[in-house]
């Protein structure tokens, strides 16, 4: 804190040695556990955040910190990631450069990918050196930097990484949101600061004063609250004012602020009324433009500005000395003088070149109803945000929507416009009754058809299929569609046909809107076609139909790539769904990396690798998390609930049922309804309750075919030994007809053809039945699925009495499933071998500890090595061909095991195993 015309080096410290000391300890900890922290400095405004921040600064500088510092602004707490950018650009060793940070900005539309560079950049840096990122006023960062505030400090937590945040105290505020995404991670403090003593005030009054404070001043002081900067301008007030024995100083700010300013000029306080209206930092240049004037002759006005201590001059732009400052010099400005200002200055800016984002938080605070020009501002702004804050886009275009008057065509426009931010935000009920709204004024039907196109990606969010195909067919109905806009709708109803019983009309309306599409050339329309046709395929349950379909769309939208990969696994060619998940990692930034994680979990469940599987649905989970957009999570959980049951671990696979029923109250689709409740039939079958899970596979039945075959398709084995279990004969044969069916559609597909012999053999107890599926499935590419026909086939040789020929099968099915890592189902297969007195051929099945390095995956092992070798998550994720995400998830997970908390303690734990 810095007054003018006096010394306040220790001012803004005083009566906080207590906080400096919590901050010093913590500052300390961090290199010396090599692991993070964070700490939120919360209080009034001028209560001396800023200042206990500094210090904080300056004695991590003096500890070997590399330190990025920053400073979140009112007036541009919409620019994305403007925030967070001083931390990384500025300092003398920045974390980013500026070309860097650009790219990052300007290229990639990805929040997570862009979070994930911007913690490589800090890791890599604390490979070598602490380092110290220093946010103040975090209240009012931008929704991006927010973002980034909230995952970077647990992302980061394994590194020596210091967070010290600055806030005001604001209920359920970011600063807060911030901490509670950390706390469970890493070690978290909050500093508050409440109001100074008497004593701390009367010190800072004679660091100002150059004199020990008098009664008459001491009673001035009382006004401030103990508020150390309310305390310094009543007081520079005070020094300043040549009638002040005469007039008492007046308690308020504002009043206090005029006292300083009376000396000042007239020129200079227009200047700082303008400058006021730019925000807290702001351009010269930019200044003089709003003010009318050429900038030389401001010159004095300047000089004379920061001679009194209003403003700081930090070479690249003017910054009023506290927000406090400018807030009171600000509120005399009249209030229809200020959203006159505020318009000017929305102008001024876009004219002087800068981007549209700039001004927008001039145009919410100066733009009335009618105002085209900061509606045209607007939409160019969300345009331009709607990659990486499509929340901020929303909103923009929600007070664009706002400022066009109702009887106004451009209304329909701009409400589109705010129909896909909103829609892309996942607020997708506001889509909907904006879009409601628009229509209910009847608009002409070339606008009712694009209003109704624009919602059909809403209503597919929100499973309404069935409204979804009203619309559309009402729209291609009453007519009056460009071309364009005919081929989309055409494409969404083919869509919402793919929900419906009737798979034939609906591949013949999608084979009619892919035509339309290709002779109008909208790639809209292509893209909506040919995801419809591929989901139609799906739902038939045929695979190679899918696969073309998929295939075609990923080459016109790559960011379908995930959709062609699932579909190859359909196929049983992991080969090529491996292949293509190795292209699409050196690409990161272009897909949806959480729908790229479920392929990848796909991958690694098909192929048995239970661990790698678990560790990517987790990941898979965080990351739908963090956007909010959840797609796959009622399956994840389904099938990680799946995954714990065959390892052994029953209270997990509970948590999991939980999970997946408390987000299926969220997202009730046929295929999630489906999914949980085939859980709950496998889950009461191990409770001992067969007859509730024969109801609940019945249940699955009643969904329907399409979604029956999109969750049975390798699990309908499970599903027949529950029927038989239960008596149901009549169900288990349904199943294996409709596991033959499905066979008979995908000839080429040896998991398909296997399991339909093994869903027969099931049925007619027949074990040459069984057998002829277990060499169907010999060159099928999924071991779980061979190890259960294997041991379908041991239990019933037993049964025919052929024990030598029923204790290879079952030994060969133990074997399979201990090596995927499903323990628990390897020693039921186990109990049968000793029931079988095969104990000459007995392998016991070890299970995991849950602590120490055996407790640790494969893959957790390769990740804690290379980790303690000093590669970051990125090199770690290269070397491994894996994505950083799952890096950190594995990684998380070894911390956990091992209970450490820093790499350097990784480090030495791997080491101290390599001496033994």
């Amino acid at each position: 804190m810095a007054g003018s015309g006096g010394s306040l080096s220790r001012s803004g410290l005083r009566g906080r040695e207590a906080e400096l000391d919590e901050l010093r300890t913590l500052i300390a900890s961090v290199p010396q556990t090599g692991s993070g922290a964070l700490a939120l400095v919360q209080g009034e405004a001028g209560i001396g955040k800023t200042t206990l921040l500094a210090e904080a600064v300056a004695r991590a500088c003096e500890a070997g910190f590399s330190v990025g510092l920053g400073k979140a602004d009112e007036l541009h707490h919409i620019v994305p990631l403007s925030s967070l950018a001083a931390c990384v650009l500025h300092g003398d060793q920045p974390l980013l450069s500026g070309d860097a940070f650009a790219d990052l900005a300007r290229h990639h539309d990805q929040r997570i990918w862009l979070v994930e560079r911007l913690a490589e950049a800090i890791e890599a840096r604390a490979d070598s050196v602490p380092v110290l990122i220093a946010l103040d006023d975090v209240h009012w960062a931008d929704q991006l930097s927010r973002f980034a505030l909230k995952h970077l400090p647990a992302r980061l937590r394994t590194s020596p990484v210091l967070w010290i945040l600055t806030a005001r105290q604001e209920p359920a505020g970011p600063a807060e949101e911030i901490v509670a995404a950390a706390t469970e991670e890493l070690p978290t403090v909050t500093v508050p600061l409440g109001p100074l003593s008497g004593a701390a005030i009367g010190q800072l009054a004679g660091d100002t004063l150059g004199t020990t404070a008098d009664e008459r001043v001491r009673d001035l002081l009382d006004g401030a609250g103990g508020n150390p900067f309310l305390a310094v301008e009543m007081l520079t007030g005070l020094r300043n004012d040549d009638d002040a024995s005469a007039e008492p100083v007046p308690s308020g700010l504002v009043l206090g602020v005029r006292a300083r300013l009376r000396s000042l000029g007239p020129e200079t306080l227009r200047f700082l009324r303008l400058g006021a209206v730019l925000g807290r930092r702001f351009g010269f240049h930019d200044a003089a433009l709003l003010c009318g004037q050429p900038s030389t002759t401001l010159i004095p006005a300047l000089e004379e500005a920061v001679r009194a201590g209003i403003l700081d001059d930090d070479g690249d732009q003017l910054v009023f000395r506290h927000d406090l400052l400018r807030q009171a010099v600000y509120v005399d400005i009249p209030p229809s003088a200020r959203k006159v200002l505020h318009r000017e200055a929305a102008d001024q800016l876009v004219s002087a070149g800068h981007r549209p984002i700039d001004a927008v938080s001039h145009i919410l605070r100066g733009a009335q109803p009618g105002d085209e020009e900061a509606v045209t501002l607007l939409r160019r702004a969300a345009d331009d945000v709607l990659p990486v804050t499509p929340g901020l886009a929303a909103d923009l275009m929600t007070r664009a929507l706002e400022l066009v008057p109702p009887a106004r065509p451009q209304g329909f426009v701009v409400g589109e416009q705010a129909i896909v931010c909103l829609t892309r935000a996942g607020r997708n009920r506001e889509a909907l009754s904006t879009g409601d709204r628009l229509l209910a004024r009847r608009p002409p039907l070339d606008v009712f058809s694009r209003l109704q196109a624009a919602l059909g990606g809403t209503l597919w969010n929100m499973d309404l299929a069935d409204e979804l195909r009203r619309r559309t067919e009402t729209a291609l109905a009453v007519g009056g569609a460009t071309p364009e806009v005919g081929a989309r709708l055409a494409a969404l109803r083919a869509l919402a046909l793919s929900r419906g019983h009737d798979l034939d009309a609906a591949r013949e309306a999608g084979e009619t809107a892919l035509r339309a599409a290709l002779t109008v050339g909208d790639r809209n329309a292509h893209v909506l076609a040919l995801f419809g046709l591929g989901e139609i395929a799906l739902n038939a349950g045929e695979n190679a139909n899918a696969l073309e379909r998929f295939t075609a769309l990923s080459a016109v939208d790559p960011a379908y790539s995930p959709e062609e990969i699932v579909a190859y696994q359909h196929m049983d060619d992991f080969n090529t769904g491996e292949r293509l998940l190795l292209q699409a990692a050196d690409n990161a930034g272009s897909f949806r990396q959480a729908m790229l994680l479920w392929a990848q979990a796909q991958q690694h469940l098909g192929l048995g690798r239970l661990d790698d599987a678990e560790a990517d649905f987790v990941t898979m989970e965080r990351l739908e998390d963090d956007v909010q957009i959840p797609v796959q999570q009622v399956n994840a959980r389904v099938i990680r609930s799946r995954i714990a049951l065959l390892r052994g671990d029953r209270d997990a696979a509970r948590q999991h049922l939980a999970a997946a029923q408390e987000r299926l109250a969220a997202k009730p689709n046929p295929g999630n309804t489906a999914a949980v409740r085939f859980l709950e039939a496998v889950i009461a079958e191990d409770d001992g309750d067969t007859g509730l899970a024969v109801d609940k596979i019945r249940q699955v039945q009643e969904e329907g075919p399409f979604m029956r075959w999109r969750l049975l398709r390798t699990w309908v084995d499970s599903a027949i030994r529950t029927a038989l279990s239960g008596a149901d004969r009549q169900l288990a044969e349904d199943l294996a007809a409709q596991a033959e069916a499905h066979a008979e559609r995908n000839p080429a597909v040896p998991t398909a053809t296997g399991i339909a012999a093994q869903a027969l053999g099931l049925v007619k107890n027949d074990p040459a039945m069984l057998e002829r599926a277990t060499a169907l499935l010999g060159t099928s590419p999924r071991p779980l699925v061979r190890a259960a026909a294997h041991a379908d086939l041991g239990q019933a040789l037993l049964a025919a009495g052929r024990k030598p020929q029923a204790v290879a099968a079952l030994t060969r099915a133990r074997a399979t499933l201990a090596e995927s890592g499903a323990h628990a189902a390897a020693a039921r297969v186990q109990q049968v071998l000793d029931g079988a007195q095969a104990g000459g051929h007995r392998a016991a099945t070890k299970q995991r500890p849950v602590q120490g390095w055996e407790a640790l995956t494969a893959s957790e092992k390769k990740v804690a090595r290379l980790i303690a070798e000093g590669h970051t998550n990125r090199s770690a994720a290269d070397f491994l061909v894996v994505s950083p995400h799952t890096v950190n998830t594995h990684l998380t997970s070894v911390f956990r095991k091992l209970s450490v908390n820093s790499r350097v303690q990784l480090a030495n734990v791997v080491v101290a195993l390599r001496d033994h």
